[in-house]
């Protein structure tokens, strides 16, 4: 397809839909807007995008898609603004928040004008922020969901499936309120939880100094999310404000119950509170992306000398193997020097299994 594409956000998301668009459209013209100017240039730099938009109204009333991605908070702010515009009357305009709700009420000022907007979430992201971080593929077999307005054209959504089919990601339509319940409980919900077990560990620091040293391994990984961007998830908990308040509710009931058990020493109801979390977990497909960036990690017991680490990175860069990070644990469990590799996706980091069981005696596990 050709026709200029209006990117409004370069960062990881924009530049990498930016990518994905004109890998599929190599005619059409990608146009970047970022209120970061450095980021903007960056984009230009890099190839992410063709050019820098002029003005946002310059650019936004000759576009032929619009997408606005950047924090939700600022995409209702966009809206207003390309309210106020001359933009094309086929135009469609999208958004990628996280927050679906309040984005597609605000929106409905552009309905009323014959503007379409639709919902839009892909449901990818990196351990990386920033357009040098953009990837063709970030969003590759990660779920797109897709929010329109009941009634809405069938051939407007078909057109913006087929400005999207460069991101070979499995798009799905869904109701804006379904949208927000489902991404509450499996990913604004946790965070929430991880980054109360980082504040718990805070609480004791002073008195268990040992607990920060301790909180490597499995703690560090249950816990990640939470070195997310504080401005962005307060700005999707406040956008997702009811759905989390009854999560909450309901997780007082559940931890309520749990110390309950704990006060009788109900035993048995103590596994089987186990056995049911287990058996419901050992069902849901972990391997496959979901709303939380999947972490492809490997673990290496690596004994201590020097050079150790060149070597193995040594071994994945002739397979040509990308890491995206790479550092050391002291203690998994009573196994010492663990080397801990993140690679991008999972064809990766079973290639890296792969390549050191070839040429190395290292045992290699994953977490």
């Amino acid at each position: 397809m050709q026709g200029n594409v209006f990117i409004v956000g370069m960062g990881l998301i924009g530049g990498s839909l930016a990518l994905s668009i004109k890998s599929r459209h190599p005619h059409a013209a990608i146009i970047g807007y970022d209120i970061n100017n450095e980021q903007l240039q960056l984009a230009k730099t890099l190839g992410v995008i063709d050019e820098q938009a002029a003005s946002f109204r310059d650019a936004a009333e000759k576009a032929d898609v619009i997408i606005l991605a950047c924090p939700v908070k600022e995409t209702e702010k966009m809206i207003n603004q390309l309210c106020q515009l001359s933009l094309k009357k086929d135009v469609i305009v999208t958004d990628t928040g996280s927050t679906k709700a309040k984005i597609m009420k605000k929106a409905v000022l552009l309905k009323e004008k014959g503007i379409t907007f639709i919902g839009g979430h892909p449901m990818a992201g990196s351990h990386k922020s920033g357009v040098a971080a953009a990837k063709t593929l970030l969003f590759e077999n990660a779920f797109y969901l897709l929010t329109p307005f009941q009634g809405e054209e069938k051939a407007q959504i078909e057109k913006l499936k087929v400005w999207l089919a460069g991101t070979r990601a499995k798009i799905l339509m869904i109701s804006p309120e379904e949208h927000d319940q489902v991404t509450g409980v499996i990913s604004h919900f946790p965070h929430i939880i991880a980054a109360s077990l980082v504040h718990q560990v805070e609480h004791v620091e002073h008195t268990l100094p040992l607990v920060t040293r301790l909180a490597a391994g499995g703690f560090g990984d249950i816990t990640r999310i939470a070195s997310s961007s504080p401005q962005m998830w307060t700005e999707i908990l406040l956008h997702n404000r009811e759905t989390l308040l009854s999560l909450l509710e309901h997780w007082k009931k559940e931890m309520g119950r749990v110390r309950q058990l704990l006060i009788e020493k109900n035993e048995a109801e103590i596994s089987a509170y186990f056995t049911k979390a287990k058996v419901f977990r050992d069902q849901i497909p972990i391997h496959k992306r979901g709303a939380i960036p999947s972490f492809y990690d490997l673990y290496v017991d690596v004994p201590d000398y020097p050079g150790v680490i060149s070597e193995i990175t040594g071994y994945l860069a002739e397979e040509r193997i990308s890491i995206t990070n790479i550092k050391i644990i002291e203690t998994r469990e009573d196994i010492y020097g663990v080397l801990v590799i993140s690679f991008q996706n999972e064809n990766d980091q079973r290639r890296a299994i792969d390549c050191l069981n070839r040429n190395t005696d290292y045992e290699t596990f994953l977490p």
